[in-house]
């Protein structure tokens, strides 16, 4: 029955329709707005009025993560994650959202910053990733390692840019289930197609056969408008509660021939395999550009270590665990006019787990397929 929902919600989002909502906002959206976004826009050289002039722009992004995508062969830690993102009208006017308790939860804590300069944007994920052991082959629960653990989640996350004083803020929204059986198959399909090893410890993960679960996330990038057309620097600050609760501070960059917005990129927000597709309202325009990061994390509580609410197999106390994580990533993007974009990403943090095998750090990389329509 887990399965029929998941699959239930992948088919209600890849059958969503766009153009119609795209079309009413774009005949709603006062001038103010738009001239707005032409100043924002106008910042990137090569974006001409008439494509600015257009309707407001949706996109989709598929991303594949995976441990196998780096330099050597690996199948431990974060070992795969996959997610379909789309943003835009469609997102915001879809009946599978999580938009309204997003807008609800934003409004309680204040996080609220609509004024005549701000543009806003809403996004829908849906994704799921899982961890594993280094020693896969195990039926037993190792206790030294790191326990198996999985999410299967939707969220939904709210954008709103400063077009004139270059800041961002952005919250997200996400439900989910831990321990669900479905993300072990999956990796045991995908390996026997490739004649990988079988995960035989699936049975030992954290929440095995499932938990509900949640997180609330906010963010604020600020641009630093005085490099070049060609460099582009900015800083976040970004908290989250719930299943990952942390803080963090990253400073990012994107270098090489830019031509989309500096708010339609954000790397710096992935948290595994969620936000890791990048999904933006960006024109469709031709560029290519190597981008990287560097993040500080003080991470107070990590569900896919020290379990939930119900008894796992595995699970670690938050004073075996490195309160202090630095995360690293780097990538290049190739996008087309015709509005298709590909990415890869090599990215890593180091060791959470102070002790035993599970003290190592964690490497995987990932491929990033998007449109802007």
């Amino acid at each position: 029955m887990l399965k029929t929902f998941v699959l239930s919600l992948l088919i209600s989002i890849s059958s969503a329709t766009w153009a119609e909502h795209d079309a009413y906002l774009a005949q709603q959206q006062p001038e103010w707005l738009q001239i707005a976004a032409l100043v924002d826009d106008e910042k990137q050289p090569l974006l001409h009025l008439q494509d600015q002039q257009a309707k407001p722009t949706s996109s989709w992004a598929f991303a594949f993560d995976n441990d196998v995508l780096v330099p050597g062969h690996r199948d431990q830690d974060y070992t795969y994650g996959l997610n379909f993102t789309q943003t835009g009208a469609s997102a915001r006017a879809a009946n599978l959202a999580l938009n309204e308790p997003l807008v609800v939860v934003d409004n309680w804590i204040g996080f609220e910053h609509s004024s005549l300069s701000t543009k806003e944007t809403f996004s829908r994920e849906i994704g799921a990733f899982g961890f594993t052991p280094e020693d896969i082959t195990v039926n037993d629960a190792n206790p030294d390692d790191r326990p198996y653990a999985s999410l299967i989640y939707l969220s939904s996350s709210r954008e709103q840019v400063d077009l004139v004083d270059n800041i961002a803020w952005k919250s997200t929204l996400t439900v989910g289930v831990l321990g669900l059986g479905i993300v072990g198959e999956l990796q045991n399909v995908a390996h026997q197609g490739t004649n990988g090893k079988t995960a035989q410890g699936w049975n030992n993960q954290i929440s095995d056969g499932g938990e509900l679960t949640g997180r609330y996330g906010i963010a604020r990038q600020k641009y630093f408008a005085n490099f070049s057309d060609s460099v582009e620097v900015k800083s976040t600050v970004q908290a989250s509660v719930g299943y990952l609760t942390e803080a963090s501070w990253s400073l990012s960059m994107r270098t090489g021939k830019i031509h989309s917005p500096w708010s339609s990129f954000n790397p710096e927000l992935a948290s595994y395999g969620e936000k890791s597709s990048y999904s933006s309202s960006a024109k469709s325009v031709s560029e290519r550009y190597f981008w990287a990061g560097v993040a500080v994390k003080a991470r107070a509580y990590n569900a896919f270590l020290q379990g939930q609410f119900r008894d796992s197999a595995v699970t670690y106390e938050h004073s075996q665990l490195n309160p202090l994580l630095v995360e690293a990533w780097a990538g290049y993007t190739f996008a087309f006019k015709q509005g298709y974009r590909i990415s890869y990403v090599l990215r890593g943090h180091s060791s959470e787990i102070q002790e035993g095998a599970g003290d190592r750090n964690l490497l995987w990389g990932g491929i990033i397929i998007a449109r802007s329509i």
